[in-house]
């Protein structure tokens, strides 16, 4: 309480203005609460405020200012958990699986983050290296300041993975016989060809519509152009297409703009973009491959900021924000979508230093097994929300296949140090072989699909690569599962291929059933075409390097015969509608995953097997050759 004394001579100043005792009152509470609103205010001022130093001790000032800030970002992070929002966006064809819109690949049938944290992230408001630093600013001075400490920007030692390379990447190719040499020269006609079409009518498109002689955009790729360009890269360098490869170099340092506005595949924008990128820096040692892929990866993390860390699989790449697919269920993830973002983002920590995207896929492994699997399966829908299976319908073909396929080769990729993945392999494998892998009336070994414990018996085109997958695991396998497993591979090959020679054109349907009397055939309309796809030769080019059994490059040269029959049209190669007639209907669309995958594989089919040696590199989804980690690649921070 304020007491008010009287001066000798002069009266009590509330009573020389008048105020009776009821106001007096009311004065003096007024009073009291201006003053303490006025020094109160004080520890609302900023840190600089001159008049705030005047008053509190610059220790005081400091502390009070950094706990302000802390709490201040924690509510932030907090508010951005709770609502689910993405964080600020970085500055700056067709889906594979099998849906309307979907995952190998959501790619055709669909086969179809914020900024990654940097330094401001790692001193941001209310970190306790700030905190620590404000209160050291607030000590006095005793004596000269110490010397700044700044940290050395982070190095890829390049000239140090090269030296790790047990096989040179286009290999020795010492005495091979003129008639494998032959069919290797004619798929490299053939890849030239494309290109050479695709530059003409369609460079900076993403890919070539060789009947109308034009590009085709799309709506996959959020705006990104020339997804052919990147998807063919590794493939120009490896078959020595020297002018060819140039041309693309070209277009990526001079027209390939990472500022676009629109929707992307997650998936699509992984496996070709950044896995072209990736590879073809590993492949060159060129820096702009690599600094675009990490631009790009930059752009993606977005889509991780969910309540799990499950991304969703949409993402507009200017604003970062992120939603599921319309045709998935309930708003789920798709498996082979989050399950394929392994290889590639472990590389994009390993070359920028940077671990948040190792920490985001490591992440999607912890909550998959945490996750109950029903018989050990893996069902293709998982709640982003919730981290629970949404539906069970497992496929190893469409919206499921990759995601296995990443499992053992991340595997390899660590050198085989990554025994978390090799046991999640395993034991899925061991699942699909109880519950999903059937041999038909025929003799024909498939892989079926499960709706809940229900079999549906047809394989899709796409599953046809679980044969190349099986065998590379086989390789590595213990001695008593070893020779089962290239047993299975070698059968699963074999179905695939029957696919392939009971279609008049010697070319496989999307996808072939077993039942109604039919086997290894197309029953449906709507399954009876074919876009140029690979995995059936993907698998042809793995059992042949882990067997040498030449059934495999006799099985592989009729592909080639039959694409230059009826996929050759006068300005590229064109997918096909109907595979049961010797005159089909051509599509109009030269995918860029020809050029990538089907081309590559088809082309090292007939190479030496030190051509991007499997003692060196695994193979990312979209046939883009990523380095083994034979040895810590990392120069740390250079002074």
């Amino acid at each position: 309480m304020v007491v008010l004394r009287k001066l000798p001579g002069m009266p009590g100043w509330p009573a020389a203005l008048g105020l009776r005792l009821p106001q007096k009152f009311l004065f003096l509470l007024f009073l009291s609460g201006l003053l303490t609103l006025c020094f109160g205010a004080l520890f609302l001022l900023p840190d600089s405020s001159r008049f705030k130093r005047l008053f509190l001790p610059r220790r005081a000032t400091a502390s009070a200012s950094s706990s302000s800030s802390a709490s201040s970002s924690s509510a932030s992070s907090s508010s951005t958990r709770d609502t689910d929002l993405p964080r600020s966006p970085p500055a700056a064809a067709e889906p594979r699986h099998a849906s309307p819109a979907a995952p190998r690949r959501l790619r055709e049938k669909l086969r179809t983050g914020a900024r990654m944290a940097g330094p401001a992230a790692r001193t941001a408001p209310g970190s306790r290296q700030q905190v620590q630093g404000s209160e050291s600013r607030a000590q006095p001075a005793s004596g000269p300041p110490p010397a700044r400490q700044t940290r050395a920007p982070f190095r890829f030692d390049y000239e140090r993975f090269r030296r790790s390379l047990r096989h040179p990447v286009r290999g020795g190719r010492p005495g091979e016989d003129p008639e494998t040499r032959g069919r290797r020269m004619k798929i490299k006609e053939m890849m030239k060809f494309a290109w050479d079409n695709y530059k003409q009518y369609a460079l900076g498109k993403n890919e070539l519509r060789p009947l109308t002689k034009n590009g085709h955009i799309g709506n996959m790729f959020g705006g990104l152009r020339g997804a052919t360009v990147i998807d063919a890269l590794d493939t120009l360098y490896i078959m020595e297409l020297e002018e060819e490869f140039q041309e693309a170099k070209q277009w990526v340092e001079k027209s390939f703009d990472l500022n676009v506005n629109g929707e992307a595949s997650l998936f699509e924008v992984n496996i070709r973009y950044i896995g072209g990128l990736l590879a073809t820096y590993y492949l060159t040692g060129e820096e702009v491959f690599k600094s675009k892929a990490l631009e790009l990866g930059e752009k993606l993390l977005p889509a991780f900021n969910t309540p799990t860390g499950i991304p969703r699989g949409v993402i507009n790449l200017g604003s970062g924000m992120s939603w599921s697919w319309g045709w998935a269920s309930a708003g789920s993830s798709i498996l082979a979508e989050f399950g394929t973002l392994h290889l590639e983002f472990l590389h994009l920590s390993q070359l920028s230093g940077n671990p948040v995207f190792a920490e985001k896929v490591m992440n999607i492994r912890r909550v998959l097994s945490r996750v109950e699997k029903p018989q050990g399966l893996y069902p293709n829908f998982l709640s982003p929300v919730t981290g629970s299976w949404v539906q069970h319908h497992v496929s190893i073909g469409g919206l499921g296949d990759s995601f296995y396929e990443y499992l053992i080769k991340s595997w390899l990729m660590s050198d085989k140090k990554d025994s978390e993945a090799k046991k999640m392999y395993d034991d899925a494998l061991e699942a699909i072989e109880k519950h999903l892998v059937k041999k038909s009336a025929g003799g024909l070994t498939y892989i079926a699909e499960w709706r809940g414990g229900i079999l549906d018996h047809k394989m899709g085109h796409l599953a046809c690569f679980s044969g190349g997958m099986i065998a590379l695991g086989a390789e590595h396998a213990a001695e008593e599962r070893r020779q089962r497993h290239m047993e299975l591979a070698a059968e699963i090959t074999s179905t695939c291929h029957e696919s392939y020679t009971r279609s008049d054109t010697k070319l496989g349907p999307e996808a072939f059933r077993f039942d109604a009397g039919s086997e290894a055939m197309a029953t449906r309309l709507s399954e009876r075409y074919y876009i140029l796809r690979p995995e059936v030769v993907e698998s042809y080019m793995y059992l042949w390097r882990l067997t040498h059994d030449p059934k495999y490059r006799h099985w592989g040269w009729e592909v080639v015969q039959a694409l230059e029959k009826h996929c050759r049209v006068e300005a590229g190669f064109s997918g096909i509608r109907d595979v049961y007639t010797t005159t089909p209907s051509h599509d109009n669309m030269q995918q860029s995953f020809f050029l990538a995958e089907t081309l590559k594989y088809l082309y090292l089919l007939f190479c030496e097997d030190d051509v991007l040696s499997l003692e060196d590199w695994v193979f990312n989804t979209e046939a883009h050759p990523l380095p083994i980690n034979h040895t810590d690649f990392k120069a740390a921070a250079q002074p």
